[in-house]
């Protein structure tokens, strides 16, 4: 190995970087002009052809430094105990990554929650990591492992549609027909709401006699647009039909008890009456 292979060797990395950016960038005109790829498949072409077109570069680089190929294997082993030690996270982020890629479990754009709690768009996948930008417009960076090893809901997979559920709760003996007319023609109206698909009409169901009101929900389909605003929509919904039930007499409950004091007790079966205070009821 001398300076003058090593430099070269530099130069064809530099020139497989250059030709995965001048591929990826033809890549990128030809699908805009003949729309032959969602945005989504194009990232991941886009990323498979950097990262081959990269180690294609690496070897031929070795090969150019003067190393033989063949004898890789004990670097090969080197490198196994060093990512048994202490490379592991990492081995295993960039194969998490390339699986993400080439499944297509997880894509750009796509509206997630992860079991740690994060909530948000992916905005890029890396080699080493994924970043999501949550509703606060903040920046996650997440290793890729834990898309992969972890528990992940995605609610933009396959569709950009999502159906939320608005739990709400009305008055014991509240007309509960008219109240579902009432809530249903309330969210109609909002921008959110999807309508005229079929199999999709929002609807509210009865859940439970809950301790201070009778527990309703709404279920209701929102529009792609706003499958990644959820915490603004559930607002919305929440909002609208407050609205329209204070608006139709409808009484919306807060949580009470009712206290039934029994003035005096039985001889024989403890204190004496006199050890109480007494109660008086101020009439109607």
């Amino acid at each position: 190995m001398t300076l003058g292979t090593l430099l070269a060797g530099c130069v064809v990395v530099g020139i497989a970087w250059a030709a995965s950016r001048v591929l990826r960038g033809s890549l990128r005109s030809v699908a805009q002009r003949r729309a032959a790829f969602s945005s989504s498949t194009l990232y991941t072409i886009e990323r498979l052809i950097h990262y081959v077109v990269l180690i294609v570069g690496v070897f031929v680089a070795l090969s150019v430094i003067g190393i033989d190929l063949s004898k890789l294997a004990l670097v090969a082993s080197a490198l196994s105990v060093g990512i048994g030690f202490g490379l592991q996270a990492i081995f295993s982020n960039f194969v998490s990554g390339l699986i993400i890629l080439v499944e297509r479990s997880l894509k750009v754009g796509d509206y997630v929650q992860l079991e740690s709690g994060v909530v948000g768009v992916v905005a890029e996948i890396t080699v080493r990591a994924t970043i999501i930008t949550t509703l606060e417009n903040a920046e996650v960076i997440v290793p890729n492992s834990e898309f992969v090893n972890g528990k992940v809901t995605n609610w933009t997979h396959t569709n950009n549609y999502c159906r939320m559920r608005i739990p709400f709760g009305v008055a014991y003996g509240t007309n509960k027909e008219r109240m579902r007319d009432v809530v249903l023609e309330a969210i109609k109206e909002l921008p959110q709401t999807l309508l005229d698909f079929p199999g999709r009409a929002p609807t509210v169901i009865m859940k439970a006699f809950g301790d201070s009101s009778l527990d309703f929900e709404l279920l209701v389909w929102v529009k792609p647009e706003y499958a990644a605003q959820q915490s603004g929509t559930r607002s919305a919904f929440l909002w609208a039909i407050d609205s329209a039930l204070v608006a139709a007499g409808i009484v919306v409950p807060f949580p009470q008890r009712d206290l039934h004091i029994v003035s005096g007790l039985h001889h024989g079966s403890g204190p004496t009456s006199d050890a109480y205070p007494s109660f008086s009821a101020a009439p109607d």
